[in-house]
Parts: C-alpha cells; structure tokens; sequence
C-alpha cells in the first residue's frame, strides 16, 4: 500500500524478482480493463478521470476474479484495498499474511507524478526531471508522441492524493487491529528497498537463497553419484 506515486509498482516489481510471488496490480488490471472496453472497464474509467477511486464493488470483483486464477499461488496485490469495505472484502475471501505500507511525503509524489509521460501503446514510462526521453515528447524506441495520462495531470494528482489519504488512512487502521501492517519510510524506492527486503526474508526465503541451496544440493547429488561409481568399479 502507498499513495498513488510512492514507488509501489517499483517494490512490487523488485518484489517479485526476488521472492516467490505472483504480482497482480490494481493500476494495470484497470488499465488493461478500460483499453478492452470491458463492462468494468468502462465503470471505472469515468471515476478515475475525475480523479476519484473506483467504487468499492467494482474493484472488489476485479481483484477476486483475478485472485482465483491464482489460488494454488502466493500473490502480491499492489495498489488495493484502497477503503474498509475493500479490505474487509479481501479478508473475507482471500486473508493477506502481511500488509506492507509505503511512507512517502506527498510533495515528493506531486513532483514525480505530474514529471511523468507515458508512451501508451507499450506502457513505456518516462520522468522529465529523472528519466527523460532522448527527444522531448518522444518515445525513445518506436518515435511515438508520448502522453500525459489524464491521472498524471497536476490538478488529478492533487485530488488523488486528497482522495486517497481520506479514504486510506482507515484502511491501515484496520490493518494495524489485525497485527498485520509493516510501514516502510522513505522518499525514494532505492531507499526504502533495503528495508522491504531484509523484512520479507524475515518471512520466505529470497529466490536467490533458493536457488543457491538448489545448486548446492545438485552437486551434492552429482558428488555422491560419482563417489557411487567409484566405489562399484573397486
């Protein structure tokens, strides 16, 4: 969890590479929805354009729907529950184990949201002040106009995070009841990477640590397959 432009697409991302996690994001499953003109889709894209959230029954049938497909794995949900009612919905169904809270200032996140241009046909995005594109306005690969998505403009911005600190504060109360909320501060991903790291290897083992002791137990294997052979030849 995290305001809009916290960096939790970034976790979420680094997340995924390093643990064993199915990442399913609430932004990008919206964002596939409106641009195949779903029922859902079309729903949601009036309220977000207005910068509004998507009313509760809306997303919580998205998430569910997308949660079933992976009910015989681990998951990581980005960017929902964004209210009570969603959060209680989940638990209802689909329990969380650990609830992780991103802390940024939000003037950090007004100046990297409305920096932010998109290039829409492939997702690519690009930050003015920190990754710009080679030409201003262009998509480094395709030379595609890049846009400002409606959501990135200043005034959208501005109620987004209104919008979401009315309505998200609540949320992680109700996560802090239950035992299950870890807050992470920081203004930058880079920095509050470390710390999300070092708590999730406190809950599952890193893939890297996996794989290692994969490797290990392989030439073990293969060690004691040879001693075998060996030991039959004498």
């Amino acid at each position: 969890m995290g305001p809009p432009g916290s960096g939790k697409g970034t976790i979420s991302s680094r997340i995924v590479k390093d643990f064993r996690l199915k990442h399913l994001s609430s932004g990008d499953l919206l964002r596939s929805q409106i641009h195949n003109k779903s029922k859902e889709g079309l729903q949601a894209k009036k309220y977000i354009d207005s910068g509004q959230l998507v009313p509760d029954n809306v997303m919580v049938q998205l998430i569910l729907n997308e949660l079933q497909k992976l009910k015989h794995d681990s998951w990581l949900l980005d960017g929902f529950p964004r209210t009570v009612p969603q959060a209680e919905a989940l638990h209802t169904k689909e329990p969380a184990d650990v609830v992780i809270n991103l802390n940024v200032p939000f003037e950090i996140i007004m100046s990297r949201l409305t920096s932010r241009w998109t290039h829409a046909p492939s997702g690519r995005i690009y930050n003015t002040d920190f990754n710009p594109p080679k030409v201003q306005g262009i998509d480094d690969v395709t030379g595609e106009e890049l846009i400002q998505r409606e959501d990135d403009k200043p005034e959208t911005v501005k109620k987004r995070l209104e919008t979401y600190q009315a309505h998200t504060e609540p949320v992680l109360n109700y996560y802090r009841n239950l035992g299950i909320l870890e807050e992470f501060t920081g203004k930058y991903s880079n920095e509050i990477w470390p710390k999300v790291h070092k708590f999730l290897s406190t809950k599952t083992e890193p893939l890297q640590y996996t794989v290692y002791k994969f490797c290990c137990l392989h030439r073990l294997i293969n060690h004691l397959q040879a001693s075998s052979s060996v030991e039959q030849k004498l």
